[in-house]
């Protein structure tokens, strides 16, 4: 599979049928559930739509799962333009007193992932009618990664709202929202079928951006990690246990064939100009893959969300302008100097030098940019997603979304009691320092303080700090502080009580909440 398979797009289907026994005749144009779900090459086409709707869900929108992620987080401010709404501060504040008429600030990525999880489902539900022609263990693949997609979208949205409406087959009923552990097992239920009935290959062997058997193993144990820490429980709603969800990354650490990029720079576009490691390297378990074709017709192939955390409207070689999400100062303080990952993580305007020169436009001014995610231009100033073929920079963005590295396998097993830890966290440790580098025991709080210098401005650091327990997350995230809004010192409070009160839980759209009739309930807080 080309690495950029998923520009297409497809419209996953609009199925219409006749009920009137003369007029059963099979349309000449269009494509139905009856006269599509019959090849192998119709459930090619369904598994690459369910891919697409994956990249749709995930991508198409600037406040989706990865924005919000960073913006709960205590690593990132909610920014945005000095004279813009206050949605972005209701989000990080977790206060929509702050704005109250941003009530459906999520309702596009809502609905994006339903449609993605109905497209999962659709195929899952027409495999029977496909012919295989034999080929049971073609069939079995394609079942798993249509399977993990729902897996992997159930996940982020089980995370954000807790209390979510639970579908596993095409549906258009008015259902009330599902317990928790009911979305949990369907996800466990998911990964396991993936992790037992895909290829047991080297990920090399694999097309880029299809999902392996590895990929797999090592979501169950992130999922086993946070339902178990979130919720309290002793296993994956009885499951997965804690050996089993170690033994899955062990699996991947001895027989995947990932590995760690030697240096942590060349994992990141805007951090190494000149050798990037590309969107294939060895230390990638799984991406979400986007492309810079998205347009305003309906094509949405690209990674919206990353002009998020461009610089304020102003670029500098190699950083794009984007939209000013910030970054905590106390983030780059807390890297030593000794450490190489706060170079390739954080824009530091001062100790770059970058000539930013756009505080009047900036609101919760801070010095300090996300480099992970960073829109980027040439040496002229000129975008690269513009460059490349894109519409404009706003949706013509392309870096793919690194949602699982073979560094975060390797921290997993050391905190799930591997017999390895230390060795798996050396290695970690030794790409970050390298001679500088010094041994200390991987216990669980020295794990985690790695977990957040490792995977900063990643998606990660939220729901790592959440599934410490609401309490523990609510007094890392409380902050009392002074702030730049247009160049004008600003107070700044993020509250412990108003995280505890939504438990760190997100706004449920109103707009589902309306359309719904009131069958779907707020979450508390909001």
């Amino acid at each position: 599979m080309n690495s950029r398979l998923y520009v297409v797009v497809l419209s996953l289907f609009g199925f219409m049928g006749c009920s009137d026994d003369f007029l059963d005749a099979e349309p000449l144009t269009e494509q139905t559930t009856s006269n599509f779900y019959q090849t192998t090459e119709d459930a090619w086409t369904a598994l690459v739509g369910c891919y697409d709707g994956m990249q749709v869900a995930t991508g198409a929108y600037a406040e989706g799962f990865y924005t919000v992620s960073e913006v709960l987080s205590d690593d990132c401010f909610g920014g945005t333009g000095n004279s813009d709404g206050f949605g972005y501060q209701a989000m990080d504040e977790f206060d929509i007193n702050r704005a109250p008429g941003s009530v459906n600030l999520l309702g596009g990525v809502w609905a994006g992932y339903y449609k993605g999880i109905n497209r999962v489902n659709t195929l899952l539900q027409y495999m029977d009618q496909i012919n295989w022609e034999g080929q049971d263990a073609l069939r079995e693949r394609y079942e798993s990664e249509a399977r993990f997609i729902r897996a992997y979208l159930y996940f982020d949205m089980v995370r954000l709202w807790g209390n979510i409406p639970l579908l596993t087959e095409p549906s258009a009923e008015n259902i009330p929202q599902s317990d928790p552990d009911e979305v949990y097992a369907v996800i466990a239920q998911d990964l396991l079928f993936a992790a037992s009935h895909l290829p047991e290959e080297a990920y090399s062997a694999v097309e880029n951006g299809r999902v392996t058997r590895w990929a797999a193993k090592s979501m169950l144990g992130r999922v086993y990690l946070y339902y178990t820490g979130y919720y309290g429980q002793p296993d994956l709603v009885g499951l997965v246990s804690s050996a089993e969800a170690l033994q899955h990354l062990e699996d991947v650490i001895e027989m995947s064939g990932h590995g760690l990029v030697s240096d942590f720079s060349q994992l990141w576009p805007a951090a190494s100009t000149t050798d990037y490691a590309g969107e294939d390297n060895l230390e990638v378990v799984f991406s979400v893959k986007y492309t810079h074709t998205s347009d305003y017709n309906g094509n949405t192939d690209g990674n919206h969300w990353m002009v998020m955390f461009g610089m304020r409207e102003f670029s500098s070689f190699p950083y794009g302008n984007g939209w000013g999400v910030t970054v905590n100062s106390k983030l780059y303080d807390l890297y030593s100097d000794t450490d190489s990952r706060r170079l390739s993580t954080i824009i530091a305007i001062e100790e770059e030098e970058v000539p930013f020169d756009n505080q009047a436009g900036q609101r919760e001014y801070t010095g300090y940019y996300n480099k992970k995610y960073a829109p980027m231009v040439d040496e002229e100033g000129s975008s690269l997603a513009v460059l490349v073929g894109g519409v404009n920079f706003m949706i013509g963005q392309f870096q793919d979304y690194t949602v699982m590295r073979y560094a975060d396998v390797l921290l997993m097993a050391a905190e799930l009691g591997s017999a390895n830890a230390q060795t798996y966290f050396n290695e970690v440790r030794q790409r970050a320092y390298g001679d500088d580098f010094s041994q200390i025991a991987p216990n669980q709080q020295n794990i985690m303080n790695e977990r957040h210098l490792e995977f900063a401005l990643e998606g990660i650091r939220y729901w790592d700090l959440m599934r410490q327990g609401v309490g523990t997350a609510a007094s890392e995230i409380a902050e009392s502080t002074v702030l730049l809004n247009g160049g004008v010192e600003t107070d700044k409070t993020i509250s412990a009580s108003k995280i505890e009160a939504t438990q760190g839980l997100s706004q449920i759209p109103n707009s589902q909440i309306a359309l719904s009739g009131g069958v779907l309930q707020q979450n508390a807080g909001w």
